[in-house]
C-alpha cells in the first residue's frame, strides 16, 4: 500500500504545483518558468518517492513500465487509479486556493492549468496535430525514463534526467496543447472545469498511452534482456 500512496502524493505534488503555475503564475512566469516547475515537481518527488513506488506519478509511464514488464498487472492498475485520486486532490486543493483569493476571479476564470487543442490552443492546433504532438512528447518522457531507470548506476541522476525532459517536453508544447504526456494530469483539471476542456479530454488521455506504449514497444526491441523490477 505504501507504494500507491506515494504515486498518490507524487501525482498531488506535481499537479498542484505543474498546473498550479500555469493557472496562478503563467503570465509572470511564461512557458519556461511552467515547464521548469513541472519538471522540478519530478525531480524533487523522485528523490522522496523513487526508492518506494519507482515514481511514475504518469498512467503513461506506467504503461511503459507494464509493457516492458517492470512491474506486474496489479500494481499498473493501482498505480494508475491513486495517480488519478492524487491528479483530483491536487487540482481540488488549487481550486480551493484560487477560489480563497478576492483577486484571482475563480478558478474559471484563472482556468486549472487544462490542455485543449483548437480554440483552446494558443496556436489554434488541430485536434489531429494534437493527437500526434502528444504522442511524439509522451515518447520521448517515456523512452527517456524507461532508458534511465535500467540501470542502477544511473539511479543517482535518474530524476534530474526525468525531470529535465519533463521540462523540455513542456517548452515545446505548452504553446500547442498545454503538455499533458499525463492522462492524469489532464483529467482532473477537465473533471473541475466541465465544458471544452472535458470534451476535449479523451485526447490528452489517449494520445499520451499510445506514446507510452510505443516507447515500451521499442526499448524492449533494443533491450530485449532487461526485465528486471528495478524501478
Amino acid at each position: 500500500m505504501k507504494k500507491y500512496i506515494s504515486e498518490l502524493i507524487g501525482t498531488m505534488v506535481l499537479v498542484l504545483f505543474g498546473c498550479g503555475s500555469a493557472a496562478i503564475a503563467g503570465s509572470i512566469l511564461g512557458n519556461l518558468g511552467i515547464a521548469m516547475a513541472f519538471g522540478l515537481s519530478i525531480v524533487a518527488m523522485a528523490y522522496i518517492i523513487g526508492d518506494i513506488s519507482g515514481c511514475h506519478i504518469n498512467p503513461a509511464v506506467s504503461l511503459g513500465m507494464w509493457i516492458s514488464k517492470r512491474i506486474d498487472t496489479k500494481d499498473f492498475v493501482f498505480y494508475v487509479v491513486f495517480q488519478c485520486i492524487g491528479a483530483i486532490i491536487g487540482i481540488g486543493l488549487l481550486a480551493f486556493m484560487i477560489n480563497s483569493s478576492a483577486s484571482l476571479g475563480g478558478y474559471l476564470i484563472t482556468g486549472l492549468g487544462q490542455n485543449g487543442f483548437g480554440a483552446a490552443s494558443s496556436v489554434g492546433l488541430s485536434m489531429w496535430g494534437a493527437i500526434v504532438v502528444e504522442i511524439i512528447l509522451t515518447f520521448v518522457f517515456v523512452f527517456t525514463v524507461l532508458g534511465v531507470t535500467h540501470e542502477k548506476k544511473t539511479e543517482s541522476v535518474a530524476g534530474i534526467v526525468i525531470g529535465l525532459t519533463l521540462a523540455f517536453v513542456h517548452i515545446m508544447g505548452i504553446p500547442l496543447t498545454g503538455t499533458s504526456v499525463n492522462p492524469a494530469r489532464s483529467l482532473a483539471p477537465a473533471l473541475f472545469m466541465g465544458g471544452q476542456a472535458l470534451s476535449q479530454v479523451w485526447v490528452f488521455i489517449v494520445a499520451p498511452l499510445i506514446g507510452g506504449a510505443i516507447a515500451a514497444l521499442i526499448y524492449k526491441y533494443l533491450y530485449p534482456k532487461v526485465t528486471d523490477t528495478y524501478v
